[in-house]
């Protein structure tokens, strides 16, 4: 499959994030949160910070930090213990780059892998921190394992040398590894190695998922989304959406338990699931929609049945996510439209949206915080609106800077801050109301 510059644009995108800044912020709590991984604490978008502006002055909050030289992309970051983490290309190679959280100043950076060389290459994953270790992939598949203070490389796998990985089409690796505990879970896409597990010290396999029969039309290979953790049914899985769709995988021992083919579609499969309890929630764009399914225990494993099932009118999400609150899914809908809308997630009823056109344009990465959507579209236009199944209501909005590319970086908002990563510079803004 070949698609024109245009339509490139309109595919990629689920994958990233923010990075780092310049100048000194006085102030800072002694004991910050972190936010270490893909999407938050939780892998759901949600931020634990709270006393936030309820809305937004004239022009945005205020700009309190910035930087640069982050290479180009469009990864995420994490921020942990006063570092920054991303990931970005420039010379001549695929870098983990960490800066300081207090200045920006950068204090190391780790080659990854290749560089991308595509219009809109660069990295699509979020490092994650855990234990003073760094892991990320590479678009070409590498993952490395490096020390967080010194970015010295402690072990280096390889999806496709090492599992026999794939994508499921032309778009290369864009995951963002799930620790868990002792292990690294990544998604290699390989028939025999769908999923893997990893000890996080030494990258020693630990099992390897065999991909199961389902029912799909969606190709082999990886999607473009993050693992998350499942105990539906009462029984430890994760979950993952694939070429072929939706599936879960024992964590105890890899064994392949169900999957789930009539959300997939056959060009990108992108947003991260939502787990809820014995729920996943799950949706993908290319005119194909969103469902809800149902977990039950079947022994020592789990099945899978459908709840309801959206179409792609009533609400698909491209790339961007969504998030959970409350009883309520909130998202951007349409393909690449990004239209602001509420779910009722146990009826799928809309409740609200789903044609409003506000100032931004093309599909929207979203993160919540509280009681507050932060929609960071595509044209650059970041947009705070109250998480609220009553209605949708504007609380603010301003343009990123220096936009000159599709502004895919999803928004980060930890310890008062809100992380804008935008190519190769780096936006951190003050929310805190004072």
């Amino acid at each position: 499959m070949r698609l024109t510059p245009t339509g490139r644009t309109l595919v990629f995108a689920a994958l990233a994030a923010a990075a780092i800044g310049t100048a000194p912020l006085a102030g800072r709590a002694a004991a910050d949160a972190d936010w270490p991984t893909w999407r938050g604490p939780n892998r759901d978008g949600h931020s634990p910070d709270t006393g936030l502006l309820g809305e937004w002055p004239a022009g945005g909050p205020r700009l309190v930090m910035s930087a640069r030289n982050l290479g180009s992309g469009f990864a995420s970051l994490a921020v942990v213990d006063g570092r920054i983490f991303t990931m970005g290309d420039r010379n001549g190679a695929q870098h983990i780059i960490a800066l300081s959280d207090r200045d920006g100043s950068e204090l190391w950076s780790a080659r990854v892998g290749p560089v991308w060389e595509d219009e809109y290459g660069g990295p699509r994953a979020t490092p994650t921190v855990s234990d003073g270790m760094v892991y990320a992939v590479g678009t070409d598949g590498d993952l490395v394992a490096v020390a967080a203070d010194t970015g010295r490389e402690i072990w280096r796998r390889h999806f496709v040398r090492d599992f026999g990985g794939r994508m499921m089409s032309q778009w290369k690796f864009a995951e963002s590894p799930l620790v868990d505990g002792d292990r690294v879970v990544v998604t290699p896409g390989g028939n025999d190695a769908i999923m893997v597990a990893l000890d996080k010290k030494t990258g020693a396999e630990i099992w390897r998922a065999r991909m199961g029969r389902f029912d799909s039309r969606g190709p082999d290979g990886a999607g473009y989304s993050g693992i998350v953790i499942s105990n539906g049914g009462g029984i430890k899985q994760y979950v993952q959406l694939t070429g072929k769709g939706v599936i879960s995988v024992r964590a105890s021992d890899g064994w392949f338990m169900w999957g789930y083919g009539r959300v997939a579609n056959n060009v990108a499969n992108i947003s991260t699931p939502i787990v809820d309890g014995d729920h996943v929630f799950a949706s993908t764009g290319y005119g194909t929609g969103s469902a809800l399914l149902r977990i039950t225990r079947d022994g020592d494993r789990t099945s899978v049945s459908e709840v309801y099932f959206l179409d792609p009118g009533t609400f698909q999400n491209h790339h961007g996510n969504m998030v959970k609150v409350g009883s309520t899914i909130y998202g951007g809908h349409g393909h690449n439209r990004g239209f602001p809308i509420a779910v009722d997630v146990a009826s799928g009823k809309v409740l609200w949206g789903g044609n409003i056109r506000n100032a931004g344009q093309g599909s929207a990465a979203v993160s919540f915080a509280d009681g507050r959507l932060y929609f960071r579209y595509q044209n650059g236009v970041m947009m705070l609106i109250e998480a609220t199944p009553e209605g949708y209501r504007e609380r603010g909005s301003f343009e990123i800077p220096n936009v000159r590319h599709p502004s895919w970086s999803h928004p980060v908002i930890i310890n008062g801050r809100l992380y804008l990563r935008e190519q190769e510079h780096l936006y951190v803004y003050d929310l805190r109301d004072n």
